[in-house]
């Protein structure tokens, strides 16, 4: 064994020849190795044998310990569990583990009387339908658009009684079939529903043969019209067909898995086979591979997949054998309620697709590898150029961009957001809740969040406060701050730097968005970078995502607050005109569900207020919406 020190030796002795699951602590106390064991005493005293340092990983790791937890659980396959969820949990630095996958997103189909569809980035048990995971939002909302023309749903909040005047414009684009007017019942609805449920596992036969059956069902019942729908949404679906790609004439359900690697990189391919036919594919990047060989990373793959995803079929095609097959199959069988089996095919048709699969993996690495040193090349030239364009003393590596959101001077907040190297440093970000201004006023709300950060740093830095969680943001100064605004808001941020005396350390600039033109301190005349060079790219997106994360956070406070503010908030609604809403629809949900017509029989509502009204709930409705999908709401 290799010296170790007291504390540390003291659990070596103390640990149980049990099965269960070990977290392995660095020196601030944070989760850097989580594994699992049958034999946790044999297991985790191997890694201080003298043997085990000769893995250049396994020494840096046990050069770290300082301090060892365990759990112990039943069973090997509680283990697996365990320890997939605290990996997900604490993204410990030595594990192999998907990389952002807590940013991978899902299809959701609700669960509710007339359902709907969506997509979402974090799976619940709330009774809906997920397929998933996918790793392009865009690939994603692209199939969104097109199961929507073939099964058209709703995407509205209004509560269906089917007695609505009139249906809104998708119905006229036949992108809803209108259960609020009754066009369609409850049944019919949910029909159309099913067979998006259907399509979405592949049983593509079935839903055709279903659309046929109602195609006659309509002309039989001289429904000519919906019968004329329904048969362009069955030619529809006959073309989607035709770019299936028919792996095998069995009905097969398959996962297959295949893997590439390349100087530390691990990028594994799944296609999806579902019914004989390839359904789709995706890509998964995996981080902390190093060295580790390529069992450790496909098993670390599959726990980890297959944790988080929606449904698991009978079959896993792997390119090789892993040592922990069977503890798997034993997890899986549970997720899915039936017969799993991970095999690995020599030949046939199971080969050929390991092999397609092992192609398209290798390929995508090659095109990501390609694009990371093209990011990375940007993100060197944006830093150069903007240390050249505004005159900084080095390259503004930590850039730290500041926005203030409100509407109307109800809920005002401030974001704060942090790139690093060109890319965002989430752990950084930080939100303020305004508590000194009285109503709209952004400068002053400005330097209340530019002192409150500055504030913090000071403290930090001088030890008057110790030991908060999350002091390193603070303790760091910026390479370059950056105000979204002009010269106000830059004026207001000079002022706060020279209370705390830091203008000769912190470079300061505002960013007005009209001509994207950049102010700088005692300069008359603003910088402006060309529309397409890298530096005001990435000037633009560190100022949009700061927008972003303070608008957020808008909408939150504004949530929390209720409808009765977001109607305050609507431009020529006051005190009398709510009484006035309120007294004639009855309630706030009533307010917000009313269509136009139904306000402007409301006493003082013109027909020019009556529209802002609709619009401005329809607004907020869109935005929550988008708001849910992107943050997996």
């Amino acid at each position: 064994m290799i010296q170790t020190t007291e504390a540390v030796q003291q659990k070596l002795d103390a640990l149980p020849r049990k099965p269960g699951v070990y977290l392995m602590h660095n020196l601030k106390g944070r989760v850097v190795y989580v594994g699992k064991a049958i034999d946790l005493a044999s297991r985790v005293r191997s890694y201080f044998h003298a043997s085990a340092q000769e893995n250049a990983k396994t020494r840096r790791l046990v050069a770290e310990i300082t301090d060892l937890e365990w759990i112990l659980t039943d069973s090997e396959v509680e283990a697996l569990i365990l320890e997939a969820n605290l990996i997900k949990k604490h993204r410990p630095r030595y594990n192999i583990r998907l990389k952002d996958d807590k940013r991978y997103p899902y299809l959701k189909v609700t669960h509710e009387d007339f359902p709907k569809v969506l997509i979402t980035r974090r799976m619940q048990r709330d009774g809906g339908r997920y397929f998933g995971p996918y790793t392009s939002s865009n690939a994603l909302r692209e199939t969104l658009d097109l199961i929507r023309r073939l099964f058209p749903y709703r995407t509205c909040d209004r509560e269906i009684t089917g007695q609505d005047r009139r249906a809104c414009l998708y119905y006229d684009l036949r992108l809803c079939t209108a259960p609020c007017i009754g066009a369609v019942d409850r049944a019919q609805y949910n029909a159309v529903i099913e067979q998006l449920i259907h399509f979405m596992g592949g049983e593509t036969e079935e839903v055709m043969g279903d659309m046929r059956q109602q195609i006659d069902a309509a002309a039989t019942g001289l429904q000519f019209e919906r019968a004329a729908q329904l048969r362009d949404r069955y030619k529809a679906l006959q073309q989607v067909m035709e770019h299936q790609r028919i792996i095998t004439t069995a009905a097969t359900n398959q996962d297959v898995v295949a893997m590439a690697r390349d100087n530390g990189n691990a990028c594994v391919e799944v296609f999806f086979v579902r019914n004989g036919k390839l359904l789709g594919r995706e890509y998964f990047v995996m981080e902390g591979a190093g060295n580790d060989d390529d069992e450790a990373v496909v098993t670390a793959f599959l726990q980890q997949f297959y944790t988080e995803a929606a449904s698991v079929p009978p079959e896993i095609l792997l390119p090789a054998q892993i040592a922990e097959a069977a503890v798997l199959e034993q997890w899986l069988r549970v997720k899915r309620g039936d017969v799993v089996y991970i095999n690995v095919p020599r030949e046939g048709p199971g080969r050929e697709l390991l092999d397609l699969a092992s192609t398209n993996a290798t390929e995508t690495l090659r095109l990501l590898k390609a694009q990371w040193e093209m990011d990375q090349h940007r993100s060197e030239l944006a830093l150069s150029e903007l240390q050249q364009g505004l005159d900084l003393p080095r390259p503004p590596v930590r850039m730290e961009c500041y926005d203030i959101s409100t509407t109307q001077g109800v809920e005002v907040v401030g974001s704060m957001v942090v790139f690093e190297h060109g890319v965002p440093r989430k752990a950084h970000y930080r939100r303020f809740k305004i508590r000194t201004v009285v109503g709209q006023d952004d400068f002053a709300s400005m330097r209340e969040v530019l002192t409150r950060r500055f504030d913090r740093w000071r403290r930090v830095n001088s030890g008057e406060q110790r030991g908060a969680r999350g002091n390193q943001a603070w303790a760091m100064l910026p390479d370059l701050l950056i105000v979204d605004g002009g010269k106000g808001q830059l004026g207001m941020a000079v002022e706060v730097l020279e209370t705390f005396g830091l203008t000769d350390q912190v470079p300061v600039v505002g960013l007005a968005k009209r001509y994207e033109e950049i102010f700088i301190p005692a300069r008359r005349v603003p910088v402006r970078f060309d529309a397409a060079a890298p530096a005001i790219l990435l000037l633009q997106r560190i100022r949009d995502e700061a927008h972003r994360f303070a608008i957020t956070y808008h909408r939150q406070r504004r949530q929390q607050v209720g409808l009765a503010s977001q109607i305050d908030e609507i431009p020529g609604i006051g005190p009398v005109k709510r009484r006035a809403l309120l007294k004639h629809l009855g309630s706030l949900d009533a307010i917000q569900k009313a269509d136009a017509q139904s306000l402007r029989a409301v006493p003082g509502i013109s027909k020019v207020l009556a529209t802002t009204i609709v619009e401005h709930f329809e607004r907020l409705r869109r935005e929550q919406e988008l708001e849910a999908q992107e943050s997996g709401g």
